[in-house]
């Protein structure tokens, strides 16, 4: 019988780390990011029937469990999740005309989720656009608002993303924000179908956001 390989174990990249702040939480009332393309603000559930039109699509919910059959099943959806001490739940409008949609227009959702203040940690995710602006400046802009309010205001000190090992479009959109691989989390969370995916993993930390921040610049 073959033995398991011994494991090497990993050093630490900052062994003489200074104390980290804690993390900003929750989300200002209020608050809005504003960029060029996109604006973010809160969750409100008046939001829900544009926002049900913008994502009634089956290439949208592919690799997403719980699709709403109705605007009111995604305003509870999206609802219990903005109770959730842990999450913030954004609506995200148009700023200007993409891919058809006019100015003001909703295309989506995105939110910060699985937060711990102890740790100065967060997680962007449960992000859904009309398929009308994907390949567009959207998810850039919108990502460049998200980390940049973590990263600068939030003082969070590592920003997650997570995707279904099925969603290679996910997977690609993530590296290219500069964001790191760190694994594949097996048999992590089950699917619509019931079946039970494996999850990529990738994170930004503190260290890196200076590079990400610019890249992110330079394409938008």
């Amino acid at each position: 019988m073959n033995e398991v390989p011994r494991f090497q174990p990993r050093v630490d990249p900052r062994p003489a780390d200074s104390p980290w702040p804690m993390g900003a939480w929750p989300i200002e009332a209020g608050l809005e990011l504003v960029g060029a393309t996109v604006a973010l603000r809160a969750f409100d559930p008046m939001d829900t029937e544009e926002m049900f039109a913008a994502l009634d699509h089956d290439q949208v919910w592919t690799h997403v469990a719980g699709r709403p059959s109705s605007a009111a099943e995604l305003s509870q959806l999206l609802s219990a999740r903005a109770s959730n001490p842990n999450w913030h739940v954004w609506t995200v409008r148009l700023v200007r005309e993409v891919g058809g949609m006019s100015a003001g227009s909703i295309i989506g959702t995105s939110s910060y989720l699985e937060t711990v203040v102890e740790a100065a940690r967060t997680e962007i995710g449960g992000t859904l656009y009309s398929p009308q602006v994907w390949a567009s400046t959207v998810n850039p802009e919108c990502k460049l608002l998200l980390l940049t309010h973590a990263f600068e205001s939030m003082h969070m000190g590592r920003v997650q993303l997570m995707t279904d090992i099925r969603n290679m479009r996910s997977q690609q959109a993530i590296a290219r924000l500069g964001a790191q691989f760190e694994g594949v989390l097996r048999r992590y969370q089950r699917r619509q179908d019931g079946s039970v995916r494996d999850s990529v993993l990738f994170s930004i930390v503190a260290e890196d956001w200076p590079e990400v921040r610019a890249r992110l610049e330079r394409r938008l």
